[in-house]
């Protein structure tokens, strides 16, 4: 049978941003036990008194505290250089036979010069690729026959270059997704390599996320995570 602690801990950690202002002191722990309160008994499948709700978040918050810090004060040491890279467009098609082959044609037209910024990601159904808009007439013309999802211009890459044990970090992700979007920064896309994490985003919008990123590398206490 789950326990009221328990099933208080599991509605914390499945709240976006909840555990970080629970453990900064932010919420009203009261109003908070109320607001939750129909999930707890939806958990344990039986009524719960206020009290020992309240009194279960009060016993969870210094452990938040002390893993949230714990988890943060890692992900410092690993986060490297930040690079921004602006005037991209992106783009995505719908999976086929010979999407691959129009990908090599525009890796071959664009191989003498490394500083064009082009990655392509292959998914289930479809695929999305990234390039610097100069360069985009190549993809209007090697794609031309595949079929277009969806596609935007005006986009700027941040990339964070990091450690190569990162992954071993939980959370680590999300820390950095989190700083951007307490920001109310939209993230049109994500690429990941495995010491590389690029974020895009609209160029009005680069200045922002930038300064948050940066702010992460920072000693003292990180008032937006």
């Amino acid at each position: 049978m789950v326990t009221i602690p328990q099933a208080v801990e599991m509605v914390v950690k499945v709240k976006p941003f909840l555990s970080e202002a629970l453990s900064d002191g932010l919420i009203n722990i009261s109003a908070l036990a109320r607001k939750i309160k129909p999930d707890i008994e939806k958990i344990i499948s039986k009524e719960a008194k206020h009290g020992a709700i309240v009194m279960a978040l009060n016993r969870l918050s210094p452990q938040v505290n002390f893993s949230i810090n714990k988890s943060i004060d890692k992900m410092r040491t690993m986060l490297g250089d930040i690079i921004v890279r602006s005037d991209l467009t992106d783009c995505t098609f719908r999976n086929s036979k010979t999407l691959i082959r129009c990908h090599m044609k525009v890796i071959e037209s664009i191989a003498e010069n490394p500083d064009i910024f082009y990655t392509l990601v292959r998914g289930v159904h479809e695929s999305n690729l990234v390039i610097t808009s100069y360069y985009s007439e190549l993809v209007d013309k090697f794609f031309e026959k595949e079929e277009l999802i969806y596609k935007t211009e005006n986009l700027s890459a941040i990339t964070v270059k990091l450690h190569e044990n990162n992954s071993r970090i939980p959370g680590f992700y999300y820390y950095i997704l989190k700083s951007v979007a307490w920001e109310g920064i939209n993230i049109t896309e994500v690429i990941s390599t495995t010491n590389e994490f690029t974020i895009l985003v609209n160029d009005e919008d680069v200045d922002r996320a930038f300064s948050e990123l940066k702010k992460m590398k920072r000693p003292g206490k990180l008032y937006n995570i």
